[in-house]
């Protein structure tokens, strides 16, 4: 086994190791942040200027969308890095995330040129994207937080086996939410179809995005009964996903 770099990221649980379709190298996930970075960044300068004349689909609204995707890419990574090493890998962006949620991104912005394109009035309502964007930002705040102040408990994928760290959260931001970083993402991607006054992807969004966490919590609390028994049980009853009907 070769041996190890300080700046290598290889998850000692296989259950943590990269899909290998990106290379897990420092030189791939530097370049990452950097182009996610460059992302960030112009996404912004566009939001902060109001938008491009010169360009019919440089508009603030795209600007932001773009942004947050960057941002919320980049902060995955780099909170798992600084908060739950042990579990690093080049897949903590979250970008190897299967082929349809790039499909459900790309639809997202197609929808918005489209109709921005075919019928600009569409667009021009500002009351609700700014709700959009106030929902991303809360959205994104509360995920990152939760995986923050869960640290080495938190993890991208479903955990089955109980492993000697783990403790079961129920204090900051798990007093109010049982499942912050999902509530968190399914807010955070309902609020970028609002900004972007995408009724087509906001309703799809919502459908799948439910289905996915309804499912999803409902596997990941069999093992965590399993894990931390009536301990888990009364902090059930106590602490609800705030999601619509997934109680």
């Amino acid at each position: 086994m070769p041996k190890s770099h300080a700046l290598d990221t290889i998850p000692a649980n296989p259950a943590h190791q990269p899909h290998g379709n990106i290379p897990n190298t420092p030189l791939a996930i530097s370049t990452i942040s950097f182009i996610l970075g460059g992302i960030f960044s112009l996404g912004l300068l566009t939001f902060l200027v109001g938008g491009f004349e010169a360009f019919w689909w440089a508009t603030y609204q795209l600007g932001f969308f773009v942004a947050a995707w960057a941002a919320f890419h980049w902060g995955e990574f780099a909170v798992t890095a600084g908060w739950n090493k042990d579990k690093c890998s080049v897949d903590s962006f979250l970008l190897d995330n299967g082929a349809m949620y790039h499909v459900a991104n790309g639809v997202a912005v197609l929808e918005y040129l489209v109709t921005l394109y075919l019928k600009p009035s569409l667009k021009s309502y500002p009351s609700i994207s700014a709700l959009g964007i106030l929902m991303v930002i809360v959205g994104q705040t509360l995920r990152s937080t939760a995986m923050i102040h869960a640290s080495t408990n938190f993890s991208h994928s479903v955990a089955f086996q109980r492993l000697e760290t783990h403790q079961l959260v129920t204090d900051g931001v798990y007093r109010w939410f049982r499942h912050p970083s999902y509530a968190g993402f399914f807010y955070w991607a309902l609020g970028t179809q609002l900004l972007l006054l995408n009724p087509v992807s906001f309703t799809g969004f919502a459908v799948v995005l439910w289905r996915f966490f309804y499912y999803r919590t409902r596997a990941e609390e069999r093992a965590l009964v399993k894990f931390f028994g009536d301990a888990y049980v009364e902090y059930r009853k106590r602490v609800g996903t705030r999601i619509p009907f997934i109680p």
